[in-house]
């Protein structure tokens, strides 16, 4: 018997990458509207009501209608949008957040796909949370670069447009309120929400984000090795999450947006200097990746008693 499932929003960019990591797979069975139901309620709610695990690529407010129409005991629901990410009754879905959070997650009827900057910060600070390193009101400043494709269609377009790529670089999120800081302090552990300050870059798919610590400054004034050590320990066995050693940390002279390519992993690196008492520490993902489409495919795996990483980009 096959897992049935439906992508509500399965013709925008997130639900395009989604549908490509579960072509293909017998035990999965992917119900599809035609063309002129897509937007019918009848037709969807139909569809959301005969799938087994759903997953919503919608906007928030599409998102919030669609579980509405839910109306049995059993669908599942992933939902890509920000709606529910903090919102009571789901459940966060980052696997690798803490020690049993996997199970927790298993056992989950309504999930909330993380945001794609929070992968990268959560997955650098948690680890340092838990291990008493980072104190839970520290003042905490993550920056980065995403690629275009993370604006949607609205951006591709402007991007790829006729008129040419309009910047090489530009910093958004401003006035620092951007709707992926309630889910960073959430589940980071901090009691303040940190500085956010993101940007896009003229490239299509990838992303690099960045937390810097001085450490010297901080109450256990932790070491680079004390940091390093922590992270790595978090993710150690993990199918996705891979951490560079320190000494191959400080081999490199950069990472690229494009470090882990098209694919569905996650490369934490701990860059430092130990005589300043400073460090930077780097996530390297695919926004469309584990940034978005891995990750629900990977929930949705977690859902289903599936393999892991079935289906995923490796």
């Amino acid at each position: 018997m096959t897992t049935r499932i439906f992508i509500d929003g399965g013709v925008g960019t997130t639900g395009i990458e989604i549908g490509d990591r579960l072509a293909g797979r017998p035990e999965l069975t992917v119900l599809t509207l035609a063309e002129k139901d897509r937007k019918d309620a009848a037709a969807r709610r139909e569809a959301l009501n005969e799938a087994d695990i759903v997953i919503l690529c919608l906007p928030d407010d599409a998102a919030r209608e669609a579980v509405t129409l839910i109306d049995n005991d059993h669908t599942r629901v992933i939902d890509a949008s920000t709606a529910h990410r903090v919102a009571d009754g789901w459940t966060y879905g980052f696997p690798e957040l803490e020690p049993g959070h996997r199970e927790k997650l298993a056992n989950s009827r309504f999930v909330a796909n993380p945001g794609c900057w929070p992968t990268g910060f959560l997955a650098l600070v948690r680890p340092l949370t838990l291990a008493g390193l980072l104190p839970a009101d520290w003042p905490v400043t993550v920056s980065g670069a995403s690629g275009y494709s993370g604006g949607g269609k609205a951006m591709i377009a402007e991007y790829e447009g006729a008129d040419g790529i309009p910047t090489a670089f530009r910093a958004y999120g401003l006035s620092l309120a951007h709707k992926h800081v309630p889910e960073m302090t959430r589940y980071s552990g901090l009691t303040h929400p940190p500085i956010f300050a993101p940007a896009v870059a003229s490239a299509y798919r990838g992303m690099l984000v960045e937390i810097p610590l001085q450490l010297r400054a901080m109450p256990q004034q932790p070491s680079l090795a004390d940091v390093h050590a922590a992270i790595a320990s978090a993710y150690a066995g993990s199918p996705l999450v891979s951490v560079a050693s320190l000494a191959d940390s400080a081999a490199i002279g950069q990472v690229e947006i494009e470090h882990v390519g098209a694919t569905d992993r996650l490369k934490l690196f701990v860059f430092g200097n130990a005589a300043s008492g400073q460090a930077r520490l780097v996530a390297a993902l695919d926004n469309l990746g584990k940034g978005a489409a891995g990750a629900a495919v990977q929930n949705l795996n977690i859902l289903a008693g599936l393999p892991e990483t079935a289906g995923l980009r490796l």
